[in-house]
C-alpha cells in the first residue's frame, strides 16, 4: 500500500541577497539554506552586480533546476551596490509578504526560519544571531567561535553538533538589536519608503533604514534560537578577504580596499548631514537616535580644512571665507546642494540655533562639543545664550525634525 505524506509550509519568505563577485560564498549559503529550511518555502532572491565571476551563469543554470530561485543581473558598467539592489529584489522580485535581507556568507542554522515563523508579526522586524569566527572584536550581540573562514575549510558537522546544545538552551532567548540577517513585512519595509538611495551603493544604509524603522513604530526581536554561521566580510570590503596568521589568528585589520574606504568615508558624511549624529546604538545594536535640530553655523576666519570639517554638522553654514572653493571641491561627493547648505556670512539667519565659531580659535574641545550638540542642547531643555568651550551659542528654538526623516522623499 503506498502511502502519501503532504507536506505543509508553514511560512512564506523571500530572502534577499545581492552580489558581486562572490559566487563562491553564494552557492555555499544556497546549501545551506536548501538543507535547513525545513517545511516552510523559502524563495532565494539573487541580484548580481555586474560580477566577472561566473555569478550569472549559475544564477542562469539554478533558475532552471530551482522553481524558487530567482535573479536578476546589472549589466554594468557601474555598480550599483546593494543599497540599491536590496530595494530591486523585494520591490520588484520576492514574490512574499515576508522578506529578509541576507548575506552570502551566512550559512543558515537549522531551525532559523521556525524562529521567524513563531516572532515575525506585523511592525516588527526579527534578527537572527550570529555565530562567527573571530575577525572582529566581541560583542554580547552574537556569539564568537571558530569555525572556518572559508568554505573550503568550513567544519560544518562540527559546528552542527555544537549548535544543537546551545540552541537549546538560548530557544526562548530574545534581545532587542537589528542587523544582517533581518526578517520582515514588506508592507513595513515599502512604507517607509526602502533603503535610502544617499548612501548607495553602500556604507551607512543599514543605520539609517533601521534608525526609521524605529521612529515608524517597528519593534525589534533578535532571537538567540535562530542563528546563521557568518563568515563575515565576503563583499567589496575587503580586497583578499581573512587571512590566517602563522599561528593560526584571523586578522582583518587594515585589509579594506581603497574604494569601499572612500565610500565609507562618503556616507559618513551623508549619515551626519542627515541626521546630525554619528551611528549611535546600544551593546545589542538596538539604534539610539538623538533630536534633530536646525542649526546654522556662524563661521568667521575659516578656513577649508575647518568648513569641511564642521559642514556635516550643521544645517546651514554661514562662512565669511573660502565659500565657493570650499563647495566647487566637496559637491562631488554629496548629494546634497551645497549651494543651499553654505551661504555667506552676512546672509539672513533664520536657523533655530545658532553656534558662532572664530576659526582662529577653534579646538578639538570644541569640535567634541559639536559632534554631540544634540545631546547638549537637548539636555539644556530651554531658549537662551551660552558659551560652550569657544561655541556661543544660541536657543531661539527647540523643534526637532528627526520624524521628518522617516520616509524617503
Amino acid at each position: 500500500m503506498n502511502i502519501y505524506i503532504k507536506v505543509t509550509y508553514i511560512m512564506k519568505i523571500s530572502l534577499i541577497q545581492p552580489g558581486r563577485n562572490n559566487l563562491k560564498y553564494l552557492k555555499w549559503s544556497y546549501d545551506s539554506i536548501r538543507k535547513n529550511q525545513g517545511n516552510h518555502e523559502v524563495e532565494i532572491c539573487v541580484a548580481d552586480d555586474f560580477s566577472n565571476d561566473g555569478t550569472w551563469e549559475w544564477c542562469e543554470s539554478m533558475m532552471e533546476k530551482d522553481s524558487n530561485f530567482k535573479a536578476i543581473r546589472n549589466e554594468g558598467p557601474t555598480r550599483l551596490g546593494h543599497t540599491i539592489l536590496y530595494d530591486t529584489l523585494v520591490n520588484e522580485v520576492a514574490s512574499h509578504d515576508v522578506c529578509m535581507i541576507y548575506h552570502a556568507d551566512m550559512y543558515l542554522m537549522p531551525g532559523a526560519i521556525d524562529q521567524i515563523d513563531h516572532k515575525l508579526k506585523e511592525k516588527t522586524i526579527v534578527s537572527l544571531t550570529r555565530i562567527e569566527p573571530p575577525l572582529h572584536p566581541p560583542g554580547p550581540e552574537k556569539m564568537l567561535i571558530d569555525f572556518g573562514i572559508e568554505p573550503e575549510e568550513f567544519r560544518e558537522q562540527e559546528l552542527l553538533e555544537w549548535f544543537k546544545d546551545v540552541q537549546l538552551q538560548q530557544l526562548t532567548k530574545v534581545t532587542e538589536g537589528i542587523f544582517a540577517p533581518w526578517a520582515f513585512y514588506k508592507k513595513d519595509f515599502q512604507e517607509i519608503g526602502g533603503h535610502d538611495p544617499l548612501f548607495a551603493p553602500q556604507s551607512k544604509e543599514d543605520t539609517d533604514i533601521f534608525n526609521r524603522f524605529q521612529l515608524n513604530g517597528i519593534k525589534f526581536i533578535q532571537t538567540w534560537g535562530g542563528c546563521v554561521y557568518h563568515m563575515t566580510c565576503r563583499g567589496s570590503r575587503f580586497a583578499d578577504g581573512a587571512k590566517r596568521n602563522p599561528n593560526g589568528e584571523v586578522f582583518m585589520k587594515n585589509r579594506e580596499t581603497d574604494e569601499w574606504l572612500k565610500q565609507n568615508q562618503k556616507s559618513t558624511r551623508e549619515f551626519i548631514r542627515k541626521w546630525g549624529h554619528f551611528c549611535l546604538h546600544d551593546k545589542y545594536l538596538k539604534p539610539m537616535i538623538p533630536p534633530k535640530y536646525d542649526i546654522g553655523f556662524i563661521i568667521k576666519n575659516a578656513n577649508l580644512g575647518l568648513l569641511k570639517v564642521l559642514e556635516p554638522w550643521c544645517s546651514i553654514m554661514y562662512t565669511d571665507n573660502n565659500r565657493m572653493q570650499y563647495i566647487t571641491i566637496e559637491q562631488p561627493f554629496t548629494s546634497y546642494n551645497l549651494l543651499d547648505r553654505v551661504l555667506p556670512y552676512d546672509n539672513e539667519k533664520q536657523n533655530g540655533i545658532l553656534i558662532e565659531i572664530d576659526g582662529s580659535r577653534f579646538s578639538q574641545d570644541d569640535l567634541n562639543y559639536i559632534q554631540n550638540i544634540s545631546a547638549i542642547i537637548n539636555d539644556s531643555g530651554e531658549i537662551g545664550q551660552f558659551d560652550l568651550g569657544n561655541l556661543h551659542i544660541t536657543i531661539i528654538k527647540l523643534e526637532t525634525y528627526e520624524k521628518g526623516l522617516i520616509c524617503v522623499s
